[in-house]
């Protein structure tokens, strides 16, 4: 059998409420072991380009991560002199080198189940959760979060304080993607299943989020859930509709996202530093 139908098999047992974490076995545990590596190796994804230019979601991806909440209970385990309790242990890391690939003490936490591509690097404190994805090239900065399931594509900048929403909770029907070469500034938030096109470049504490609209002055549309490919953007304010509200004097204003093409000088201001991964 296949991992998915495994893992299938497993959700509908527990959704009827015939497996509970009490009843677990070994080989369910193996199973969902199984699983944890496969999303390690980049075997199996939570999201996959369709080859259309859109983004397809594995939603039985997400019903493994959950059953490994589910069916696991919680422990005590160690981590240098701490010892802390979850139903999962860290990821083993012992591959990454090999790979060109570092994390900086301490505070570098990777969760079982997530994957990281070759000469990525991981700056300490960061976190990558379960089911996140990170290609190859990368660089995961200070103070940075990878929220569960979340698609970030090769050679991403993620720039410090960085949040990338999971789709645990709150739930959501689709994960956070960054394509590949895409520059996040220090600050950013990229929610909800919004998708940030290849090779764009997001100003400093930009919001991304389904529900702002991003004005593309490349197209001169408005377009929700995604900005384009090898856009500029950055935050600008609109006029609200409750502007005129008689419960308060002046203007009202809500945020939004500007898109403009990527001039040559913005893609030399976050042109990788190659000599880091040497």
């Amino acid at each position: 059998m296949s991992v998915e139908s495994d893992i299938d098999d497993l959700w509908h047992r527990y959704d009827e409420g015939d497996l509970t974490a009490d009843a677990a076995g070994r080989e369910e545990l193996d199973l969902l072991d199984a699983f944890l590596t496969a999303l390690e190796t980049g075997e199996v994804r939570a999201a996959e380009p369709d080859g259309d230019g859109d983004w397809q979601s594995n939603e039985w991806v997400k019903r493994g991560i959950l059953l490994n909440f589910g069916l696991r209970e919680i422990a005590g385990r160690e981590y240098g002199d701490v010892t802390y309790h979850d139903v999962l242990p860290l990821r083993e890391t012992d591959d990454l080198p090999e790979r060109g690939t570092r994390n900086t003490p301490d505070g570098t936490v990777l969760r079982r189940g997530a994957y990281v591509g070759s000469d990525a690097i991981l700056m300490s404190p960061s976190f990558v959760n379960i089911g996140a994805y990170v290609g190859d090239g990368t660089l995961v900065d200070s103070c940075d979060t990878v929220g569960s399931c979340a698609q970030i594509g090769a050679d991403v900048k993620l720039g410090a304080n960085t949040l990338v929403g999971g789709v645990l909770e709150p739930v959501e029907d689709a994960p956070v993607v960054v394509e590949d070469g895409a520059s996040l500034g220090a600050g950013c938030r990229v929610t909800s299943g919004f998708v940030v096109g290849e090779n764009s470049v997001v100003a400093e504490n930009t919001l991304l989020t389904p529900r702002i609209p991003v004005y593309d002055l490349v197209e001169e549309e408005v377009v929700y859930g995604h900005l384009p490919p090898e856009r500029r953007a950055f935050t600008r304010f609109v006029e609200s509709s409750v502007g005129d509200h008689d419960l308060f004097d002046g203007g009202a204003y809500k945020p939004a996202v500007v898109a403009m093409d990527v001039e040559e000088t913005t893609m030399e201001a976050v042109e990788r530093e190659e000599a880091l991964r040497e």
